[in-house]
């Protein structure tokens, strides 16, 4: 990688460009750092370019929408919110604006004491301060001034039963309660899941905090999701102008549209799915040409046939981003009548559809394709299960005379696409997903692993093909699109996974190229040994996260140069928009992509990857908490697992039984102290160097489960291993020891 780009004539340094990005202190975009390096035309591509590697590089972050940051740094000073106080009543805050996970703020000793009647700083509280970076990633802040309180509002239970009413939040990391200020408490009963603003302050004792709404009873079923939702602000329902918009709508007519009619199109969906956005057929070629080819028919959901640019059902999808899915609820990005009805393409009922046509050889390259707009009736919807049991030779009666016609000309089709997709070499990390079963009461009657069939991989290789299509067709017909976009692992995640490695003498050099290829080797050589779910763990976190983009890096995961999400209109806001370049750039209709929509492609892509990421957090928070509530009734059980994350705090476990993941404080370790060892991933004991590292199998007792916060606590029961020789370990000596005051065990836990 060059530490210059040329163009014009002139060279741009990488060093040049992380000082302008320094002085900018995270506001500076492409314009404004072109200003400050006074680059101009074509100097400008190099700029483009440079910033593309010192992202891929993990050196710098996106800030916001257009703006860049030095990666995991703050400004000398900047504006952050009070959020907690620690064992020792210090004030830790978090960045007012901070992308991705904040970094530990903790307010100098004494500051924020007020004084000279001035009141106190406190939990809630805005303040400008002076950072100071320390050692361990931390920053140590001197306040310059209150700024008053944030908007930020808190969902909390209130508890009525003994004493002064209490309200206490239920994110896991705050662990201070607070007080209903005068009168407040009459608002909600006990138990109730009430959203609070911090009301007076007083300089010493509980904060008070004001009653806003009552969200609903924390022991009701599906609480666990009421709170996920809300902690997320995620919304729930849909505006009046939405119901009207939707209410009006008449079902599509099959108009000029292509007649599909006559293909045995059918739907392979997870057996409790409601909405059904794709269908697939396949049929030999009878191209004398492509000897052994298939041809591959996806058919998607019509969605943009009935939700136009601008309308209110499109506002409200887009502020939504996607649907959201719950242990026990699905949050959808469309009304009901849209995603469960009008697009759903439901067995033996016709539905518009966009369907696109591809053509493999006998290897699996696709020869050519060609999009539609179709009318199509799906001859059967299928689960996964039936559908892989009837190519097993366990037809039922559904199966059984869809065998021959339409199952098998599938997977010989799979068959071929699969050869490609090996040849290709894409990532291929073994990540089990769990699920968890709800009742009718909102009871969790358990908890498994997803079977993962030949029938979940044929429908996703197809999804993919589909995805390419669209992509290609756009770039092909200028419209503007939003790509799905992974960029390879960072500098920093590739010389931390070589570290971990070497610890369990496997090797990756450090400067090596992390190709797909690589890893899949690496995985390979784990896979008979003790620390293949270990390593297929650390290599799933080395990864970038997807993001949506108008900027094409390619798909590195999947190992494509050009990706586009066009398979889930239902449920994703991003196939929509590809659906309508899609109608444009081919001419398909004139409810296609409008000039004002293909300006804001750019915004609408950061805005879209960022609900992701809300959803995604909320479908994590709702699991944990269905967990622990599962787990609550088994208090005093011992579980194997395994060591997923070391920390300076203390270890988290994941149970072999249940994939739920809970703390080892680093106070119920035994009687020495441990410090955290970054080199080993391990914490390691002062006295013995015995140590607990990542990976390690060990055997914990249940001492809490919390299903209001998802909080789940463990007592280590397994003893430490034996340390490495004498000398091994981080560079410079030992780590100081992280002295730790003794805590009682009942305020020494974390939720």
């Amino acid at each position: 990688m060059s530490d210059k780009h040329k163009s014009g004539g002139k060279s741009l340094t990488r060093e040049a460009v992380i000082e302008a990005i320094r002085v900018g202190q995270g506001e500076f975009g492409k314009r404004e750092l072109a200003r400050a390096l006074r680059l101009k035309g074509d100097d400008r591509v190099a700029l483009k370019h440079c910033l593309r590697e010192l992202l891929d590089d993990g050196l710098i972050r996106r800030e916001g929408r257009n703006a860049y940051a030095l990666k995991d740094t703050l400004p000398n000073v900047t504006v952050v919110v009070v959020h907690d106080r620690d064992t020792d009543g210090e004030l830790l805050a978090r960045p007012e604006k901070f992308r991705g996970d904040p970094p530990l703020i903790r307010l100098a000793p004494g500051e924020g004491l007020g004084g000279r009647g001035q009141p106190a700083l406190g939990v809630g509280d805005r303040a400008l301060v002076r950072l100071e970076p320390e050692p361990d990633g931390a920053y140590e802040a001197r306040l310059i001034r209150k700024l008053g309180q944030s908007a930020h509002k808190l969902l909390c239970v209130l508890h009525k039963s003994r004493g002064q009413p209490r309200l206490k939040p239920v994110d896991r990391r705050s662990r201070h309660e607070l007080v209903p200020a005068r009168g407040e408490a009459e608002k909600a009963k006990d138990g109730d899941l009430v959203l609070c603003r911090l009301g007076r302050q007083h300089r010493y004792g509980l904060k008070t905090a004001i009653i806003e709404e009552v969200v609903g009873d924390v022991n009701s079923p599906g609480a666990g999701s009421l709170i996920a939702l809300h902690a997320h602000s995620i919304p729930t329902g849909f505006s009046e102008n939405e119901r009207d918009e939707v209410e009006d709508l008449e079902p599509v007519r099959k108009g000029h549209r292509t007649d599909l009619r006559d293909l045995p199109l059918i739907t392979i969906d997870p057996d409790d799915a409601r909405d059904h956005d794709d269908a697939v057929w396949a049929m030999p070629d009878d191209d004398h040409d492509n000897a052994g080819g298939w041809k591959v028919m996806v058919a998607i959901a019509d969605v943009a046939a009935y939700v136009r640019p601008g309308s209110a059902i499109d506002r409200g999808a887009l502020k939504r981003g996607n649907s959201v899915y719950l242990p026990d609820r699905v949050v959808p990005m469309l009304p009901e009548r849209l995603s469960n009805d009008l697009c759903s393409l439901r067995e033996n009922e016709e539905r518009p559809c966009l369907a696109v046509e591809m053509v493999f050889d006998k290897s699996g390259r696709k020869r050519r394709h060609y999009f539609i707009r179709g009318w199509m009736r799906s001859v059967a919807k299928l689960s996964y299960i039936e559908a892989q049991q009837a190519i097993d030779g366990q037809p039922n009666g559904k199966t059984e005379p869809l065998l021959e016609p339409v199952l098998r000309p599938l997977w010989g089709a799979y068959g071929a696409v699969r050869k490609a997709r090996e040849a290709r070499g894409p990532l291929e990390i073994d990540a089990p997903e769990r699920r968890v079963r709800v009742g009718e009461d909102g009871k969790v009657t358990g908890i498994e692993t997803r079977d993962r069939f030949d029938a979940h991989k044929l429908i996703e290789e197809f999804m993919i093909q589909a995805n390419v299509c669209a992509a290609e067709t756009l770039e092909q017909t200028g419209r503007p699109l939003i790509y799905r976009a992974h960029e390879p692992p960072s500098l920093e995640k590739m010389e931390s996974l070589a570290d971990f490695l070497s610890t369990i003498d496997m090797k990756w050099s450090k400067g090596e190229p992390p190709r797909p290829d690589r890893f899949n080797r690496l995985l390979a050589q784990a896979r008979d040994t003790e620390h293949y779910e270990t390593v297929n763990e650390v290599v799933l976190r080395s990864q970038s996260q997807a993001v949506y983009s108008i900027e094409n890096p390619g798909h590195y995961g999947l190992n494509l140069r050009r990706y586009a999400h066009f398979t889930s209109p239902i449920r994703r806001y991003a196939d929509l928009t590809v659906h309508r370049a899609l109608i444009r750039g081919c001419k398909l209709g004139k409810d296609g992509q409008n000039d004002h929509e293909a300006s804001q492609l750019e915004a609408i892509a950061e805005d879209i990857s960022g609900l992701e990421r809300r959803a995604m957090a909320a479908e994590r928070d709702a699991t944990d908490r269905f967990i622990a509530m599962y787990l609550a009734e088994r208090v005093g059980t011992e579980f194997d697992g395994r060591i997923t994350g070391v920390t300076r705090f203390g270890v988290f476990v994941r149970l072999a039984e249940t994939g739920a993941d809970g703390l080892v404080p680093i106070s119920r370790l035994g009687d020495q102290r441990f410090h955290h060892d970054e080199s080993l991933h391990a914490l390691v004991g002062g006295e013995t160097g015995e140590l607990y590292r990542l990976g390690m199998p060990v055997t914990v007792r249940l001492d809490e489960a919390t299903p209001v916060t998802g909080g789940l606590l463990f007592d280590m029961l397994t003893p430490p291993e034996p340390g490495p020789k004498h000398g091994r370990g981080r560079k410079g000596g030992q780590p100081k020891p992280a002295f730790r005051k003794k805590r009682s065990k009942k305020h020494g836990r974390r939720r």
